[in-house]
Parts: C-alpha cells; structure tokens; sequence
C-alpha cells in the first residue's frame, strides 16, 4: 500500500535540497508518493528582531513565489518540476537557477516568473506554510514531513543517501518520529554539502 507524504519545503534552502533528493531515493524503494507542499522561511522569520538567513531584501520571496504560482496554476507535479529544475538548470547544482531557464526547464510558462516581485500569491504561500508549521510548531524550519502519522523536521542531511540506504533511513526516521512521546534528535554538527 503506498503511504503519502506531505513535505513543505522553501525552495531556496540548500539542505532541504538534499533532503528533496532523498525522498525521490526514497519512493524508487518505498512504496512512497510526495506529495509537495511550499513553505517559507521569510514567513517563519517575520517579527524577529534578527535575521537568520541574512535576507534584509526579502528575494527569497522570490522563488517561493513563484512555486506557489506554479502550483497554483499547474499541480504538484509542476510544482516538483519546477523545484528540481531551479536547482539544477543552471547547470551548478547550487543556488537557485534563473528562473526563467527554470521554468523552461520544467515546462511551464515564462511569464510565471512574474509572481516572483508580486504579493499575488502570498496568501497562498501563507496558507501552505500555516498548515505545515499547524502540523509541528513553529520552533522548527525546512522541510517538514508527514507521513504515516508521524511529522517531523528535516532529515537535515549533507550527503544523499541512495537506493537502500535511502529506504533504511525513510524506515528508521518513520520509527523514531512516530514514537509518542517522540520530541528531537541530532546528530553531528553540519558537515561540507556534498551534491
């Protein structure tokens, strides 16, 4: 029976990244269907007096913007497309693609680009990122996952685990986040990204 998982992603964040490569490891193994949601950590962040991810001209916005409008318009798979290609067609797997080689990329129109600089579909974004952040709380950030009655943060990875291993870690983070009583874990500090 395949499980469904909800996964809330801002697409600017680089470890959640990774983490959105593992889950497509995990489905090729697992009965396992992603199910793609947008979140925000510019939402996340509104009110504090710091800056964690140093953005004081609000462009990550930007890109979840235009995902929201992808969605909106096209589907999660549009959605889906459309992440992976900003990730990737600019060739450097770091970063953020131009968005309209992304969108290209992904098959969607160039004009979607526009929902970058416009307040359009924010209420969406904020709608999206409300039901991930209602799930968990919002003492965490990118990604959050749901599935089989268990929600949990991250994994937050530096390395992509493939095939099996992918699977054993889709198992065992199942486990230990469905265990009531179940609050946090970590691991070593972060190491260098590996793509």
């Amino acid at each position: 029976m395949t499980m469904a998982a909800d996964f809330w992603f801002d697409p600017s964040c680089p470890y959640t990244w990774l983490t959105s490569r593992w889950l497509r490891e995990v489905r090729e193994v697992r009965p396992v269907e992603v199910r793609w949601h947008v979140m925000s950590l510019s939402v996340l962040n509104e009110g504090r007096d710091d800056d964690p991810e140093g953005d004081p001209e609000g462009y990550l916005w930007v890109p979840v913007r235009v995902c929201a409008a992808a969605e909106h318009h096209h589907g999660q798979q549009a959605l889906e497309r459309l992440y992976t290609a900003m990730w990737t067609a600019g060739g450097s797997g770091d970063w953020i693609a131009d968005l309209h080689a992304a969108l290209s990329a992904a098959g969607l129109p160039a004009e979607l680009a526009e929902a970058g600089t416009s307040t359009d579909y924010d209420d969406l974004v904020r709608a999206s990122h409300a039901e991930g952040i209602g799930l968990i709380g919002d003492h965490v950030g990118t990604p959050i996952i749901s599935a089989g009655g268990a929600v949990f943060f991250g994994p937050v990875i530096s390395q992509v685990p493939q095939g099996e291993d992918a699977g054993r870690l889709w198992d065992g983070t199942l486990l230990v986040a469905g265990t009531p009583g179940f609050h946090e874990l970590k691991g070593k500090p972060h190491e260098e990204r590996l793509h």
